[in-house]
């Protein structure tokens, strides 16, 4: 299915700044040569510019690569500038992202255990 990023085993978040004018041959060489993963596996990769107001996301769908753009209108996405890095991170972490959180968070609300009532 066109798009239908779900299908993604794992996801990768490349930390630091990407160059948006790159299409989908410079990224796919981003992923192979500077991070030394197979840009034909079935993950999705996130890029993001200096502006932090668009996002890019790669997928390998078997056939061919898929290409996502987004731009905020308002805001900015709270991308890691701290490494020159990839990293992997869950899906809880990319809807964080999306939603205009930082991927990690300081504190979150643990599960509870099973217990007695009083």
């Amino acid at each position: 299915m066109l798009g239908d990023i779900t299908v993604a085993e794992n996801i990768y978040i490349a930390c630091g700044y990407t160059d948006m004018r790159k299409s989908i041959d410079g990224l796919a060489a981003v992923v192979q040569e500077q991070f030394h993963l197979e840009p034909f596996s079935n993950t999705l990769f996130l890029f993001c510019g200096r502006k932090r107001n668009r996002m890019k996301a790669l997928l390998w769908e078997g056939d061919g690569f898929v290409l996502l753009y987004k731009r905020l209108e308002n805001g900015f996405f709270k991308w890691p500038r701290n490494e020159s890095d990839v990293k992997p991170i869950t899906w809880q972490q990319f809807r964080w992202l999306m939603e205009g959180l930082q991927i990690e968070q300081k504190q979150s609300i643990m599960p509870a255990k099973k217990g007695g009532f009083c």
